[in-house]
C-alpha cells in the first residue's frame, strides 16, 4: 500500500511522517495539533519551543483520556472539563520549569531537517545510541553551509580547504543549534555523532559569512517587538514558510561582526545635516530631468527640521516614490557616478557605492543608502557591534558574525525580497547612530575580547604567535595559552594555523585546523597551544 506523507512544520522545526492513514484525515490532525499549540500559547503565556511542544502533547494526551474513558467525564460540563485541563496544563508549566531549569544546558534536540553540509551528509540514524557523549567533554563539530546568492564560491571553501566544484555560492557555514542547519559534535576518529542540541542550549547563533555581494538593507527586532511580531503573525495564520513573514521566532538579534578581510558594511543612520548635504549635491548635478527633480525635491523636504521625526519621514518618502521615480533614480545615481565623483571627489565613495546597488538592483529604493547610513570599513581583526533596531547591510568581505539565535529580518532594499515598510517604520530606530569600531588595543595580546553591550554573549580573539603579551611573559609556538572558563558554553572557530586543544580536566586533546570549530562546555579551562589564530564566541 503507498504510503501518504505529512509535513509537519511548527515552532520552526519539521518532520515527515509516513503512513497509511488518509491525506484528509492527516490534514485534519495537523490543524488540530496547530490550534491546540495557540490554544496553550494563548492560556499559558508561553513562546519556547520545547515547553510549548511538551504542553501540547500533555493537553492533547489528556482530550484523548477523556474521549476514551466516558465514565470519567460523567457530570462534568465542558467548561468544566477545559478548565481542567487549562489547570493542569499550567500545573505541568512550573514542574517543567523546574526541571529545565535544573538541567545546566541541557535540552531535548529538536528532530534535523535536510540542509547542505560541508562534506558527506552524516546518516540520520547518527545519535546517542550510536556515540558515548558527556555534557562535561569538548567536542569537534561538523557545521553547514548556507548558499545564498551573495555568498563567494570560494572564501569559505578556501578557509575550510573544501573543493566546491560546482560553484555554487557559499554565503555562510552556521555553528550552534539553530534547527536551520544545526551542528553535530564529531568523535576522535572521525565518525558522525549526535546534534549539538543534545548536549547544550546557547543563546546564540555562530557565523562564518561571506559576502561577495551585499545583503539586503535590513533590520532586526529588539525582544518586545519580536515577541508582539511573532504571536501576531501566528495569530494570522501566515505560515513560518511564506516569504511575507517577518517574525520566524520571539527572539531580538543584536549582533557582532569581526572582519577577516578587508570588510564593508553600512550601518545607522548619518545625521539629518549630512544626508540632507548629500541629496542636495545630487540636485544640484540634475540637468532638466522633471521627474528626479521632483523626487529630490521631495526627499529633502522629508529632511526639514520642523518634522517631528526627519528620519521616518524621510523613509517613508523614499518607499513611497513612484515606480518610475525610482528607476529614474537608479539610472541616475549608475550613469553619473564619475561625474559625481569629479564635481565631488570627498563623497567618492559614496557615488560609487550607489552605482553599483543601481547596477545590482536598478529601481530599488536602497540604491541610495550610501547616503542616509555611515559606510564602515573595517581592517582585519576589527569589528562593530550593534544593537536591535539599527538598520545596515555588509557590502563586501568575510568576518565571523555573532548573533543572538534568531532568524527575524525586516528588510528595507537592496533585495528582490519582500519589504513591508509599514513594519520597519515600527521597528527601525528612527535617529543617529554610528557604530564604534572595536580592535584589540594591543595588537599582539594572547587574549582579547570585544567590548559590547550585549548581555547574553561574547565575542574574543585569541592568538599564538610568539609574540610578547602585554605582562611581559614570552608566548613562542607551540607553548599553551589557557582560554578563561566561562560561566556559559562557547564554540570557538580556528581561523588561521592549527592548534592542540587540551582538557587537564580528563586529560583528552583535541586538534583543530584553520577553519575547524569546537564545543566547549561551561565552566571548562582548557590550554591551547600552536600557531593559530581563534575567535570564541561564549554564553555569559
Amino acid at each position: 500500500m503507498k504510503k501518504n506523507e505529512l509535513c509537519i512544520d511548527v515552532l520552526g522545526t519539521a518532520v515527515t511522517i509516513f503512513t497509511d492513514e488518509d491525506p484528509v484525515y492527516l490534514r485534519t490532525l495537523l490543524e488540530k495539533y496547530r490550534n491546540t499549540i495557540e490554544n496553550v500559547k494563548r492560556n499559558s503565556g508561553l513562546t519556547d519551543p520545547l515547553k510549548l511542544a511538551v504542553l501540547t502533547g500533555f493537553l492533547l494526551s489528556h482530550d484523548l483520556e477523556k474521549a476514551g474513558t466516558p465514565e470519567s467525564t460523567e457530570g462534568i460540563e465542558k467548561n468544566e472539563d477545559s478548565g481542567e485541563a487549562e489547570r493542569l496544563t499550567l500545573g505541568m508549566i512550573t514542574r517543567l520549569d523546574e526541571v529545565l531549569d535544573g538541567q545546566n544546558w541541557l535540552q531535548v534536540a529538536a528532530p534535523e531537517p535536510e540542509y547542505p553540509e560541508t562534506g558527506p551528509a552524516v546518516p540520520a540514524s547518527a545519535g546517542p545510541a550510536d556515540f558515548i557523549i558527556s555534557e562535561r567533554a569538548i567536542y569537534k563539530l561538523k557545521n553547514q553551509v548556507k548558499n545564498y546568492d551573495w555568498g563567494s564560491p570560494e572564501w569559505i571553501p578556501a578557509l575550510l580547504g573544501l573543493e566546491n566544484p560546482g560553484k555554487s555560492p557559499w554565503a555562510e557555514l552556521w555553528m550552534g543549534i539553530n534547527p536551520g542547519a544545526p551542528s553535530r559534535i564529531v568523535g576522535e576518529s572521525g565518525e558522525p555523532g549526535p546534534l549539538l542540541s543534545e548536549i547544550t542550549r546557547l543563546p546564540f547563533l555562530y557565523k562564518l559569512l561571506a559576502a561577495a555581494k551585499p545583503l539586503s538593507i535590513q533590520v532586526h527586532p529588539n525582544p518586545d517587538q519580536a515577541r508582539e511580531g511573532f504571536e501576531r503573525e501566528n495569530q494570522e495564520d501566515i505560515p513560518l514558510d511564506d516569504p511575507k513573514r517577518s517574525y520566524l521566532d520571539f527572539n531580538h538579534k543584536p549582533e557582532i561582526i569581526s572582519a577577516l578581510s578587508p570588510f564593508a558594511a553600512l550601518c545607522g543612520f548619518r545625521k539629518v545635516l549630512d544626508i540632507h548635504t548629500l541629496i542636495t549635491k545630487l540636485y544640484m548635478s540634475l540637468g532638466n530631468d522633471e521627474i528626479l527633480k521632483n523626487t529630490f525635491e521631495t526627499l529633502l523636504f522629508s529632511l526639514k527640521g520642523e518634522n517631528e521625526n526627519p528620519y521616518g519621514e524621510f523613509l517613508s518618502a523614499l518607499f513611497g516614490l513612484e515606480t518610475a521615480a525610482k528607476n529614474a533614480l537608479s539610472h541616475f545615481l549608475k550613469s553619473h557616478s564619475v561625474l559625481l565623483e569629479r564635481k565631488y571627489p570627498e563623497n567618492r565613495n559614496e557615488w560609487k557605492i550607489c552605482a553599483f546597488f543601481a547596477g545590482l538592483y536598478p529601481g530599488d529604493p536602497g540604491v541610495m543608502a550610501p547616503l542616509y547610513l555611515n559606510i564602515i570599513e573595517l581592517a582585519p581583526g576589527q569589528a562593530i557591534y550593534f544593537p536591535p533596531g539599527i538598520l545596515h547591510t555588509y557590502i563586501h568581505g568575510l568576518g565571523l558574525e555573532l548573533t543572538a539565535d534568531s532568524s527575524n529580518v525586516l528588510r528595507g532594499g537592496i533585495t528582490s525580497k519582500y519589504i513591508n515598510p509599514d513594519e520597519l517604520l515600527k521597528i527601525a530606530v528612527l535617529s543617529e547612530y554610528k557604530p564604534e569600531i572595536l580592535e584589540n588595543p594591543e595588537p599582539d595580546a594572547p587574549y582579547f575580547e570585544y567590548p559590547s553591550p550585549e548581555g547574553e554573549f561574547s565575542l574574543s580573539v585569541m592568538q599564538n604567535s610568539g609574540g610578547e603579551n602585554p605582562g611581559g611573559t614570552n608566548v613562542a609556538p607551540g607553548a599553551a595559552l589557557p582560554y578563561p572558563e566561562k560561566n556559559g558554553p562557547s564554540i570557538i572557530f580556528i581561523s588561521a594555523g592549527n592548534a592542540l586543544v587540551k582538557d587537564p580536566e580528563d586529560n583528552s586533546e583535541l586538534h583543530i585546523k584553520t577553519g575547524e570549530s569546537f564545543f566547549v562546555p561551561p565552566g571548562k579551562k582548557l590550554e591551547i597551544s600552536g600557531t593559530f589564530t581563534a575567535y570564541a564566541a561564549a554564553a555569559k
